[in-house]
């Protein structure tokens, strides 16, 4: 058996094509990370789910609220993917498990080599198979030492979590978990270090890869591909600024809201658009999309409907 195996996590992510961290983990970019604190889930939720990402997220809750008393912004989480999976403890498998990891140059417990191979940003992400009791992956020392590796990273926790007054007192960290309980962790194995993760039962299951761009907020944790993330950036920026001037020209009586809430803008209602970003004050954060496939997509639309008259 093989943890943390590069080209294992390289064959895995492979539809990425961009930088990778040593370990072989997708890199995206700082500033996609950065992007993503202006955006909501559901504006980030879409554009993966239409493009048959329907197993990205799951309903958990956190250590810190997402928002504050007055409504402003308290702690988000978002970061890169570092997974493990665990299973209830097996004497045989356990022994197999160390042999192998020390001939791979691993030592100490298996909850070290992850926390061992973080970096900035990372968020490590755990099927702890939603065990609570003797399953309290994180607790107050572990939080501070991620805290200390990552910097604005965290932790999401298919298990359990202790020392919540301790953790409640480390700001800079987001953690999501299933519950709580005073007992240390005990009686587990590690079966996958950075190996596909799955959080949740049933319908309501997530499955995430090493890399994969974590978004945590108030509803859960929604986990991005990495290989998506320019796209759903752009699309979720063109979501919000396309609200903004809708609700301009509802307003101002321009347009209904069946017109605005159409799929697909008519190339008349998207030159407005583009004219209201270029010179209304509101749009000046959104002058760098490009809105080619817009204007593609509405002259297919016009044109097919030419063609059934």
């Amino acid at each position: 058996m093989h943890f943390n195996n590069r080209e294992d996590i390289i064959s895995m992510t492979a539809a990425w094509k961009g930088e990778r961290f040593s370990d072989g983990r997708p890199k995206v970019a700082d500033s996609y990370l950065d992007a993503l604190y202006g955006m909501t889930l559901e504006e980030l939720w879409k554009p993966i789910f239409i493009k048959g990402y329907e197993n990205q997220f799951v309903a958990m809750k956190s250590i810190h609220p997402e928002f504050k008393e007055d409504g402003s912004v308290n702690k988000k989480l978002i970061g890169r993917a570092v997974t493990a999976v665990y299973a209830p403890t097996r004497p045989d498998y356990y022994e197999a498990m160390m042999t192998s990891a020390v001939a791979q140059g691993l030592t100490g417990t298996p909850n070290q080599w992850v926390l061992d191979s973080l970096c900035s940003r990372d968020v490590i992400v755990i099927d702890m198979y939603d065990k609570i009791f003797k399953g309290t992956f994180v607790g107050g020392n572990l939080s501070t030492a991620i805290k200390q590796k990552t910097g604005t990273g965290g932790a999401v926790i298919w298990g359990g979590i202790r020392d919540v007054e301790q953790m409640h007192k480390i700001q800079d960290i987001q953690v999501y978990y299933r519950g709580i309980d005073p007992t240390p962790i005990r009686d587990f194995v590690l079966t996958g270090f950075n190996v596909p993760a799955r959080l949740g039962s049933g319908r309501s299951a997530a499955i995430c890869l090493p890399g994969d761009v974590v978004y945590g907020c108030s509803g859960g944790v929604l986990f991005i591909p990495p290989q998506l993330v320019a796209d759903v950036v752009d699309g979720g920026a063109k979501t919000q600024i396309k609200d903004i001037f809708g609700f301009e020209m509802i307003t101002q009586n321009r347009f209904t809201t069946a017109q605005i809430d159409k799929n697909v803008w008519s190339a008349e209602m998207l030159d407005l658009l583009v004219d209201f970003i270029k010179n209304d004050p509101k749009g000046k954060n959104y002058r760098h999309l490009d809105w080619s496939a817009e204007y593609e997509l509405a002259d297919k639309a016009g044109s097919d409907m030419q063609s059934s008259l």
